[in-house]
């Protein structure tokens, strides 16, 4: 996030929310929104489907999945023909303005409105009202990222906010809300395939040098695979061993039978997690790791805010911290540089060699309670906000985007589009929440969402039991039949692996993030008699 959460509950006037069901899967920020409401601060929603947080929204419009890049040029359109724009801050801060209203020109509300299902009213009443209410944040989540477009969408967030001056301001900026409860620190440490801790990049030779002599070895200066580049590398035997690590592919990852398939030719398969998941019954090997209760460390969370993690009681039975058996391990391969005696150790390394990172001490969280990056030095107070006065670039740049069709469209054959998401009750592929008996109970089977029009038509009248079918499987799974979707949309919560709807999506990629297009795939529906 380059913003603060209590920001949004302080400063923030308007909440442009998308590709996100935030009260249900970030209810702690969404409480903060609705008392920002409360004082005044409006709520725009556009989603597929009218979730929880679009039902208490001021604006709410339904659109359709893929069409993120054209709503977004839509909506900079009217803003630039109305002359709502931030204009001060473009001429001081940005570059590339005329290249983006050129295209963006283009886009008229009435072109949108084809393309994307939102009436071009609606286009022009949120143009307004976010242009209008400075300062106004973007929320955004997967419903954003996880397209073939994904990039794109993610730039066309950062036009929209810098066109309106929502930058580098208290209570604006562009806000991606955060998965699961440590992806952000994951992610800070390098947790991505073209990346040393902090991002700093493999490519960069100076880079490369530092972390060669801080370690004795830093690899080669390429950029690895990601996830799902991985899986399609080891069914072609280029990878012949996973390390799989806090991670359920084989309910989380798209195509399911082909990543069942990918994982069973994977010559050694290793699985370190706190249960038997269904990715861990495949493995060769299985790593017993521990709860949050059971280590100590720091979880760095959406806001950027690192905070201490301490252990409340001591590993139960087999099982050890994440960083131990890591550093056994390498010293059982030969390595060097893994004799760490606790977190706070690793913690010293990372000061070190991370600048984001170089005043977050053990010692100042313990005084402050947590700290948020960037924070490179003792003396620095950490960043509520980014982008003050700069970007770190130096100007903010436009991006002129045009609009793409997801990779599968609907069609005769296959007439509906699926997308996916989560559920306030279950986390990811439930291997925690569906073990917990009270969470379990209150959503304890698999369902798809469909419109009461598009029930009718295929007979549905009434909940019933239907089989959902993709050109990579099928699942069955009870039916709920509501308003709150768009015309020929479904949704599938993806939590269940009796009825996994990864089985049904599309494995395509962002070219860039290399991201799966979870969000948008062509399905059929059937009663099942």
């Amino acid at each position: 996030m380059t913003n603060s959460i209590p920001e949004f509950e302080e400063n923030t006037n308007c909440f442009f929310v998308i590709g996100s069901n935030t009260s249900e899967g970030h209810p702690l920020i969404a409480t903060r929104m609705l008392k920002a409401q409360k004082r005044g601060a409006k709520i725009i929603v556009v989603d597929p489907r009218k979730n929880q947080i679009g039902h208490w929204a001021d604006i709410f419009y339904t659109f359709r999945p893929g069409t993120d890049v054209a709503l977004f040029n839509g909506l900079m359109n009217v803003i630039i023909s109305e002359g709502l724009e931030d204009k001060a801050f473009i001429a001081e801060r940005t570059e590339d303005f005329e290249a983006l209203k050129t295209l963006v020109a283009e886009y008229t509300p009435e072109k949108v409105a084809e393309i994307s299902g939102v009436p071009a009213d609606g286009i022009r009443e949120i143009a307004r009202t976010y242009a209008k209410a400075k300062p106004a944040a973007i929320l955004y989540a997967m419903g954003i990222t996880q397209h073939t477009t994904g990039v794109d969408n993610v730039k066309s967030t950062s036009n929209l906010a810098m066109l309106c001056g929502n930058m580098g301001i208290p209570g604006g900026g562009v806000n991606p809300l955060r998965g699961q409860n440590n992806v952000q620190g994951a992610c800070d440490m390098g947790g991505l395939p073209n990346v040393y801790p902090g991002y700093q990049a493999v490519t960069i030779p100076d880079v490369q040098k530092k972390f060669q002599d801080a370690w004795g070895s830093a690899g080669p200066l390429t950029v690895g695979l990601t996830v799902t580049e991985m899986l399609h590398a080891a069914q072609e035997g280029k990878v012949r061993a996973l390390y799989v690590m806090g991670e359920n592919p084989m309910v989380s990852d798209p195509d399911l039978n082909h990543v069942r398939h990918c994982l069973e030719e994977t010559e050694f398969l290793v699985v370190q997690d706190i249960f038997m998941t269904e990715t861990a019954e495949m493995a060769h090997v299985v790593l017993p790791g521990v709860t949050f209760a059971e280590k100590d460390g720091t979880f760095s969370n959406t806001e950027r805010r690192v905070q201490r993690v301490r252990k409340a009681i001591e590993p139960i039975g087999d099982s050890k911290p994440d960083w131990v058996i890591i550093c056994e391990l390498a010293k059982k391969m030969g390595a060097t540089g893994f004799d760490f005696a606790s977190p706070s150790d690793i913690m010293t390394e990372i000061n070190a060699l991370t600048p984001s990172y170089g005043g977050i001490t053990y010692a100042r969280l313990e005084e402050l309670g947590s700290l948020q990056w960037p924070c490179p030095t003792v003396e620095h107070a950490g960043t509520p906000y980014l982008h003050k006065g700069k970007f770190a670039r130096g100007l903010g740049k436009f991006f002129p985007l045009e609009f793409k069709e997801p990779a599968e469209l609907p069609d005769e054959e296959y007439p509906f589009t699926l997308t996916t998401g989560r559920l306030m009750f279950h986390f990811h592929t439930g291997s925690m929440t569906r073990r917990s008996e009270k969470l379990d109970s209150e959503v304890p089977t698999a369902y798809v969402e469909i419109n009461v029009r598009d029930a009718e038509k295929l007979g549905l009248n009434g909940d019933k039991r239907v089989r959902v079918t993709s050109r990579r499987g099928e699942i069955e799974l009870d039916a709920r039949v509501t308003d709150d979707i768009k015309r020929g949309v479904i949704f599938i919560p993806f939590h269940f692996a009796e009825a996994a709807a990864n089985k049904l999506t599309n494995s395509a990629i962002d070219p860039v993030a290399k991201i799966p297009e979870y969000k948008v795939c062509a399905v059929k529906v059937e009663i099942v008699k």
